[in-house]
Formats: structure tokens, C-alpha cells, sequence
């Protein structure tokens, strides 16, 4: 049995105005401060017209992103919004991870995606050894489903998501390189978009937290050389989740097989007590282990 969760019912929220993405150059080392004064530009275009359209929420939202600090990689201000955020010096950095958030995520509670990037930058900066350089990548560069919708329950927005995520892992390797070290950190529906891009991605390790299944019954399935990882904290609720796959009403939900359990076949690391919410909180098991994976310190790695 498969639970269904209806989506809640409400008007429609106006479409918010703002500018179409800024026109960027192709992405290289060489490009990446003129990439970060262009959408810099463009979300504070957005947040002008956010304002005069009367919703202040985004407009604060956009002016944030429009701050001199922040380091934008791409930006798209139109509907629930995009953005690709980074932290860290990343054309110089030895290990990057990319974040890829799950649902309810937009630029309206964007920040606390942020905080989770920011979270682990820090964890990463306090723990590398001397002269070891990091970065932490944010993509948003899906539209999340909603958490109360059936969308939630397939792969519908991952398969669209996939081709986007695996467009942007070219690109970033473009400016950092070998031998740079790329991790991908997934949390929640954000791990089934991860598993669906999986077999084009040249990456080093793939950390699915939170997840509620990835489509896939097994981590060999993913077909990808990368290091497979998957953790859930003790009071995450999605252990509760159905971790099954069926057909219903013509359309397939649910995500198979439990990415912590034997049978798929991940390195399943420890995530301490913690919540669905709490993977990145700081002094956390869960965020301690990530940093060592996206480290390489894979034997610091504390197993579950």
C-alpha cells in the first residue's frame, strides 16, 4: 500500500515579474567574476520589479542575492525562482561539494537551503589540513515539488531536473579541473534527482541523506564509478515512508528500495539522532561524515 498525498487547495499565487536570466559567458575560470557581476546585476533588477508588483517577501529575497558578497553563478528570478550559489574560492579549491536540495525549496525559503551550504563550507574550512582549499556549491537548479502534492510521490520533476544537473557538473568541471575532487551531497527528494543525472556525472562520491528511495533497487543500478553513500538520522520521519515502487491510477510512485538498507548497497554512514531537518547542523554526526567524505578522509568515516 502506497499512501497518496493530496495537495492542499489554494488560489494560485501571481506569477512574480522579474527579468529573464542575465546572458552569461561560457563558464571558465577566466569568466567566473564577470558570470558573478551579471546575475549580481539581474537580482537586483528582480527585486526592483518584485517591489513595484507590491510583494516585498521576494523583493527582500532578491535584494539579498543582490548583495555585493554573495557569489552568484546563475540566477533566474522568474516564478519560484533559481539560483546557484557558491562558497568558497572554487577555481582554486581542492575538493568541491554540490548541494541538491529536496522539496519546497525556491527562493522564497531559499535561505534555508543556504544555511546548509554554509554549514558545511564551514565544517569543511575548520576540519582540511593546513593548505587544503574547499568550496561548497548550492544548486537550485530544479523546481522543487511541493512536499503536500502527489508530485512529490514520482520521478516526474527529477527526469526533468537530471539533464539540468548533468549540464551543470560539465560546466563545473570546466573551471575546477582535475585534480579537483567533486562530491554531490543530496537531501531528501533532491536524492532522486542525484540518482537519475548518476550515470552521467563525473564525480567522486555521491552522499544521499534524508532520501526516500532514488528510483533505483540498487546502488549498482546507478552506473556510476562514484563512491556511493547514504545515511538517515534516527528521527528522520522518512524512515517511516513506504520504501516501495508500484503503479497507481497509470502513473508509478514511491522509490524502491531504502538506499540505508543491505540491499542496496551503498556505505552507509552514521547521521546520529537527528531529524529530517538536522543533517547539517553544526557539531552534528551527519555533517561531521560529509565533510570527511567530501574531504577523501573515507576511513575517518564513521559507519552506522
Amino acid at each position: 500500500m502506497v499512501a497518496v498525498v493530496a495537495p492542499l487547495s489554494a488560489a494560485a499565487r501571481p506569477e512574480i515579474p522579474a527579468p529573464s536570466p542575465a546572458a552569461l559567458p561560457g563558464l571558465t575560470a577566466s569568466t567566473l567574476d564577470r558570470t558573478y557581476a551579471a546575475n549580481t546585476a539581474n537580482a537586483a533588477e528582480a527585486a526592483g520589479m518584485a517591489a513595484a508588483h507590491g510583494d516585498t517577501h521576494r523583493a527582500e529575497a532578491d535584494r539579498e542575492m543582490a548583495a555585493p558578497a554573495r557569489h552568484l553563478l546563475t540566477f533566474d528570478g522568474r516564478g519560484p525562482g533559481m539560483v546557484t550559489e557558491v562558497f568558497g574560492d572554487l577555481v582554486r579549491a581542492d575538493h568541491v561539494a554540490v548541494l541538491v536540495p529536496g522539496s519546497d525549496t525556491s527562493l522564497d525559503t531559499y535561505d534555508r537551503f543556504r544555511a546548509t551550504a554554509a554549514a558545511l563550507q564551514r565544517q569543511l574550512t575548520g576540519t582540511a589540513p593546513h593548505g587544503t582549499r574547499t568550496a561548497v556549491v548550492a544548486w537550485l537548479g530544479y523546481r522543487t515539488p511541493d512536499t503536500i502534492s502527489t508530485t512529490v510521490l514520482t520521478t516526474d520533476r527529477a527526469d526533468e531536473a537530471a539533464p539540468q544537473l548533468r549540464a551543470f557538473i560539465r560546466r563545473l568541471q570546466g573551471v575546477v579541473g582535475r585534480p579537483t575532487t567533486v562530491s554531490l551531497v543530496c537531501h531528501s527528494y533532491g536524492t532522486v534527482v542525484c540518482a537519475r543525472a548518476a550515470s552521467h556525472l563525473d564525480i567522486d562520491d555521491l552522499a544521499l541523506v534524508g532520501s526516500p528511495g532514488t528510483g533505483a533497487d540498487t546502488a549498482a543500478a546507478l552506473h556510476t564509478p562514484a563512491r556511493i553513500w547514504a545515511a538517515r538520522g534516527k528521527d528522520d520521519w522518512v524512515g517511516e515512508v513506504p520504501h516501495v515502487r508500484t503503479d497507481l491510477f497509470g502513473a508509478t510512485v514511491g522509490f524502491g528500495t531504502d538506499p540505508v538498507s543491505p540491499a542496496f548497497g551503498a556505505h552507509v554512514f552514521a547521521a546520529g539522532e537527528g531529524g529530517h531537518s538536522d543533517y547539517f547542523s553544526p557539531g552534528s554526526v551527519s555533517l561531521t561524515n560529509l565533510a570527511r567524505i567530501v574531504l577523501g578522509d573515507t576511513a575517518e568515516v564513521t559507519r552506522a
